[in-house]
């Protein structure tokens, strides 16, 4: 028998041993993942087993009795012992699922989370309404990280191609992975850049998630977060307006004129809507509209060209 005692030192919370069955593996992983006070332990338990095994996630249900091989366990230690110290599921298995499809993150990128995905659907709102998906329209997304925004964009508007901008090569590189496994590589150019630092050709939608978390909050993160996200992903600066600063008086250059109007979506934390929108009203943008996210916090600030 093999054993992973828990970090307290106590009865081990986690065992392997022979002829172990994908449904032990599921349960002693779970167990394993309480005693170290992980919330959701049964969820990331299931969705480590089906990595560590390399089985469809339905093999859980439909093969429970099925054995867990050697390789396959060596695997599921490794990663139950990396989810102990509070590493996201998604940073352990190399993946996240967003907006129904599923992303490869890497060290350089934001792990993408549900609040994101008001982003996008306030994108696909403004989209139908200025009937931009009958459109060959253009998107720029300003610190694109993993690409979910922008990649998830481009595979819900066929019509659209864009450009998608970010200061790490690493995270780039990930980005071009994603969109090449979704299909929509040939209608993306990505590019190193800082905010809209070489950008100016026109867009009739730009979409943000920039960092804004104020720097003296970053060391009251979660642990899966402050550990694990890159910083200069979540470092808005002193008030966590520092992003918004440098993106708002050059806004008016890049966003979309004329008939539809061009609209600027910004991804903001929960308590900064008015703070945003009063930076890009001092540029000549008033804010026009803004979205809930489903913690009921308002979560995405757009502008709308002035024609």
């Amino acid at each position: 028998m093999k054993s992973v005692p828990n970090i307290t030192g106590k009865q081990p919370a986690f065992d392997l041993h022979d002829g172990m069955t994908l449904a032990q593996a599921a349960r002693n992983t779970t167990q394993a993942l309480q005693a170290a006070g992980i919330d959701g332990a049964s969820r990331d338990a299931r969705a480590l087993v089906v990595a560590a095994s390399r089985r469809p996630a339905l093999d859980l249900i439909a093969y429970p009795d099925a054995d867990l091989n050697d390789a396959a366990a060596v695997r599921l230690e490794s990663m139950v012992q990396r989810r102990m110290r509070c590493e996201p599921v998604s940073r352990i298995i190399g993946e996240r699922e967003f907006y129904g499809r599923t992303f490869q993150v890497n060290r350089a990128t934001l792990d993408p989370r549900p609040d994101t995905e008001t982003l996008v659907d306030a994108a696909l709102e403004i989209s139908a309404q200025e009937g931009f998906r009958e459109q060959p329209i253009r998107i720029l997304d300003i610190g694109t990280g993993s690409g979910c925004v922008i990649i998830t964009l481009l595979a819900e508007i066929p019509s659209a191609s864009g450009v998608a901008t970010d200061i790490s090569p690493a995270a780039l590189a990930i980005a071009a992975v994603n969109a090449d496994r979704l299909g929509v590589a040939d209608r993306l150019e990505l590019r190193q850049a800082d905010a809209l630092e070489g950008i100016n050709d026109r867009y009739s939608l730009i979409v943000c998630n920039p960092p804004y978390i104020p720097s003296a909050d970053i060391a009251s993160l979660a642990r899966d977060v402050r550990d694990y996200d890159p910083v200069s992903a979540l470092d808005g600066g002193s008030d966590g307006m520092q992003i918004f600063q440098r993106i708002a008086p050059r806004l008016q250059s890049v966003i979309g004129s004329g008939q539809p109007p061009g609209w600027a979506i910004f991804e903001v934390g929960a308590y900064q809507a008015s703070s945003v929108a009063d930076i890009l009203a001092a540029n000549g943008l008033p804010a026009c509209r803004t979205w809930k996210d489903l913690g009921g916090h308002t979560r995405c600030v757009a502008v709308r060209s002035l024609g």
